[in-house]
């Protein structure tokens, strides 16, 4: 047991099973009481299942820590709101939020439905924002706080996942703005995109679809090796959940709106989007851009190292 986290205060949705319980341990072997939320539903979303939370606060408090097991929709905004103020009642304050409730409804964009993408977005993007949003009007009042937010390497483009890939891009995003907006009141606000085996990453069902693609031609036999080879560097999320814990403690204080990827093999940082190349003109005297001058221009100097990920098919 470690004290890192003594007398701090955690939320940590999705908790039940997976990456948000290993993440839920982690923070109370340092110390932290923990509000454990899951509606334990499955890997689409649908059902419910109070269990693995109550298994997972048990297994807290087994550590010596405080820990209550809550059940809540992450995409309603009034219940994210009293799951925050209920973290605060039982414990009094809401010191750290990790935010990794999630689900998986794969298709492909042109067989996927607007239900399908709708409630991904509901439960990973609008979720993790609902829990910011009410998070921090209690972290500013402290002046202090810790967000760690899930997303993962999908944001930056994936196949048969638009609507988790599009949510992960979002949870990007929100961690850059919502890191700019907090740091002033001394709460940072980070992500992590974990290399897991969990239920939503591994099975017989993600083998049998990764294959499936490559036989279309939506991915090329390279792509899917690397794909592969990310996947069995995936570990346990016991093996990085410390990882989470290290950005919620103090020793983080000056580590805001940063994006990592963690596996049991490497941590690293993604660099935030910046222009690479480009051209420019006098824009007070230029006409506006013309389609010949930019036939010319565009291959030769913004995209000349540029190879397209998925060329048309003869």
């Amino acid at each position: 047991m470690g004290q890192r986290l003594r007398r701090r205060s955690a939320l940590v949705t999705g908790a039940g099973r997976g990456i948000g319980r290993a993440v839920a341990l982690a923070l109370a072997r340092e110390g932290a009481n923990v509000l454990v939320c899951d509606l334990g539903v499955a890997m689409d979303g649908t059902g419910s299942d109070q269990g693995p939370a109550e298994d997972t606060a048990g297994e807290c408090r087994k550590l010596g820590v405080e820990a209550s097991a809550y059940s809540a929709d992450v995409s309603d905004f009034k219940a994210t709101e009293e799951m925050v103020r209920a973290c605060v009642s039982r414990f009094g304050s809401l010191d750290i939020l990790c935010n990794i409730a999630g689900i998986l409804r794969p298709r492909m964009i042109f067989n996927m439905s607007e239900e399908d993408f709708d409630r991904v977005l509901a439960v990973h993007l609008k979720g993790t924002w609902n829990l910011c949003r009410h998070a921090c009007a209690v972290m500013r009042q402290q002046r202090y706080g810790r967000i760690v937010n899930c997303t993962s390497e999908a944001y930056a483009g994936t196949v048969g996942h638009s609507n988790y890939a599009a949510a992960k891009g979002g949870i990007v995003s929100l961690t850059y703005d919502v890191a700019r907006e907090m740091g002033r009141y001394g709460v940072t606000c980070n992500a992590f995109a974990p290399r897991a085996r969990t239920r939503l990453s591994v099975g017989d069902d993600q083998d049998q679809g990764l294959q499936k693609r490559m036989e279309a031609g939506l991915i090329s036999e390279e792509r899917l090796q690397g794909m592969e080879e990310t996947r069995r560097e995936g570990a346990d999320p016991e093996h990085f959940a410390p990882f989470v814990a290290y950005l919620a403690s103090d020793a983080a204080a000056n580590v805001n709106g940063c994006v990592f990827v963690a596996s049991r093999a490497t941590i690293g940082v993604w660099n935030h989007p910046a222009i690479i190349h480009k051209f420019t003109r006098d824009w007070e005297i230029e006409e506006p851009w013309s389609i010949a001058e930019l036939e010319k221009r565009v291959p030769s100097e913004l995209l000349s190292e540029y190879v397209n990920p998925a060329p048309a098919k003869a």
